[in-house]
């Protein structure tokens, strides 16, 4: 494999580098901020990058004693519709990832875990945003009270490999939802 094939060795990408000249703030809310970025490509050419700058997230793959996966329903208003996802959520600043996967699932799902361990970390949509997701395996499942945000309304339900790879077939999932299953062993392949 050439060193520009796929390595984490840096002066492969050197070539690829854009370096940020300036940054202008759009608009910023009260998750995320907007910039538009000036950007100078290796060879010099001068672009435009419109950045989302986002604190980063969790999603966690709580698998009970049977051998069924949590998921939860909830209305999604960016697409106008439910979809059944992991627990999930927000990093807050002073939080390792694996205290916001811990909250996260109390709070959804009102499940509490044993073990909780690290499956993968990566940018979920680097064309646009800082976000990274942190991705955990969650077993030993006890139930416990949720603790929602007031403007959280959801459904939570435990699925089998069958009934989740209908739930692909449908389109009834986003893709975190499949990328972990996958790191999690899951085949989410939508045969049948």
């Amino acid at each position: 494999m050439s060193a520009q094939a796929g390595s984490s060795d840096l002066g492969a990408t050197e070539h690829l580098r854009e370096t940020r000249t300036s940054r202008r703030n759009i608009y910023s809310g009260r998750l995320l901020t907007f910039y538009e970025d000036d950007v100078r490509l290796a060879d010099g050419t001068r672009a435009q990058r419109e950045v989302v700058a986002h604190p980063g997230a969790v999603a966690i793959v709580a698998i009970d004693d049977g051998g069924r996966v949590i998921l939860v329903r909830q209305w999604r208003h960016a697409v106008d519709r439910a979809l059944w996802e992991l627990p999930a959520g927000t990093r807050d600043s002073d939080e390792t990832p694996a205290r916001t996967a811990e909250r996260e699932l109390a709070e959804e799902t009102g499940l509490r875990a044993s073990q909780i361990r690290p499956l993968a970390t990566a940018p979920l949509t680097p064309g646009y945003s800082t976000e990274v997701m942190h991705f955990f395996l969650a077993t030993g499942l006890t139930d416990g009270p949720t603790n929602r945000d007031i403007d959280e309304r959801m459904d939570v339900e435990r699925f089998d490999r069958d009934r989740i790879a209908g739930l692909i077939r449908a389109g009834e999932v986003d893709v975190k939802t499949i990328a972990g299953l996958g790191l999690a062993g899951w085949s989410t392949a939508a045969d049948g």
